[in-house]
């Protein structure tokens, strides 16, 4: 291997209690190492910002693995292998793993998976076929249930996760509605997503606005932002609701999270209420993937990205990310494919 090689990160240098800042990252520039028997080296490619992330950061956070002060920055990414000693890889071949912030990752392979094209593009791989689209086909599918009479309500309309869960529970035959942040991302649901509507959680009379949106209640509601969005969500759904709890944004970076006031509903309907983490439903993954393909495949849903140039712009991209600032996939091109 080239002993001249620099692997540039971005290390977590200061731990977060409020809001995430450019000041707790760092920029550092390393010699590459050379690689032993069963290591790859990975050129990175695209890295996937994604709210997880956040709780990664959080002072004795039981999430996921936490990150230690000078680690370099956690993160899926899509990646080629320049150079294996590993013999399940070889030089050329795509793959997506953890990691990290960096241009470069020396892998063993554990949590790394090559991926076949099919005719999609490789950056398809961080969003529709890829963790995105599965935990939206999870959580509605596996976790919710959904059938074609079920009214459909997605927070994070137009994430990465929320807008493939547009597609899916469109195909299923649901009214699906969404609800964003700001008159443009809404319209964006609505022309572009396929939802039947999208409601502005910016609005203050949200709560009559969802009500106006959803005539007939809530049967599922796909929670991916929490706090008031939430608390306005259970006051509409329907006798024997579900609501799959994938995420809270809108928490993450409270020092005070949001305490719901409309608790007493999960009571008074008979709700069901299931948080869950994909990484507990490996056997769901190959089914949702010939479904998603399918999906993509038909035009039935696109792969909407936002995409940030340059290694040294994802805290800027992950600051982003909370401020609602991306369309679908908010990812960072670190190389050229």
């Amino acid at each position: 291997m080239n002993s001249t090689l620099v692997n540039t990160c971005i290390r977590f240098v200061r731990p977060v209690t409020g809001p995430v800042t450019a000041g707790h990252f760092e920029r550092t520039r390393e010699a590459v190492p050379e690689l032993a028997d069963g290591q790859m080296l990975v050129r990175v490619a695209h890295l996937s910002m994604d709210p997880s992330q956040r709780r990664q950061m959080m002072p004795g956070v039981v999430y996921a693995e936490p990150l230690q002060v000078g680690d370099v920055m956690v993160g899926r990414a899509l990646g080629r292998v320049v150079e294996s000693r590993h013999g399940g890889f070889a030089p050329g071949d795509w793959v997506r793993g953890k990691f990290g912030w960096q241009t470069y990752c020396i892998s063993d392979g554990r949590y790394v998976e090559r991926i076949e094209l099919d005719g999609f593009g490789p950056t398809a791989y961080l969003g529709v076929p890829g963790n995105p689209g599965i935990t939206a086909w999870v959580g509605l599918h596996t976790i919710a249930g959904v059938k074609s009479s079920d009214t459909v309500v997605i927070s994070a309309a137009c994430g990465a996760v929320g807008s493939v869960g547009a597609a899916i529970a469109r195909d299923i035959g649901c009214r699906v509605v969404g609800i964003a942040g700001g008159e443009r991302k809404c319209a964006f649901a609505v022309e572009r997503l396929g939802y039947d509507a999208c409601v502005d959680h910016c609005d203050p009379r949200l709560a009559e606005r969802l009500a106006e949106a959803t005539p007939d209640g809530v049967d599922v509601n796909f929670e991916n932002v929490g706090g008031e969005v939430f608390d306005q969500v259970l006051a509409r759904m329907n006798d024997h609701g579900r609501v799959a709890l994938c995420g809270l944004i809108s928490q993450y970076n409270l020092a005070q999270p949001h305490g719901l006031r409309n608790v007493a509903e999960i009571l008074n309907h008979n709700l069901r209420v299931q948080g869950f983490r994909l990484a507990n439903y490996a056997a769901q993954r190959p089914a949702a993937l010939i479904d998603l393909k399918r999906l993509l495949s038909e035009g039935a849903v696109t792969q909407e990205e936002t995409v940030v140039d340059g290694l040294e712009r994802a805290p800027e991209a992950f600051i982003d990310l909370f401020r609602g600032v991306n369309v679908g996939k908010m990812l960072v091109r670190v190389a050229a494919d």
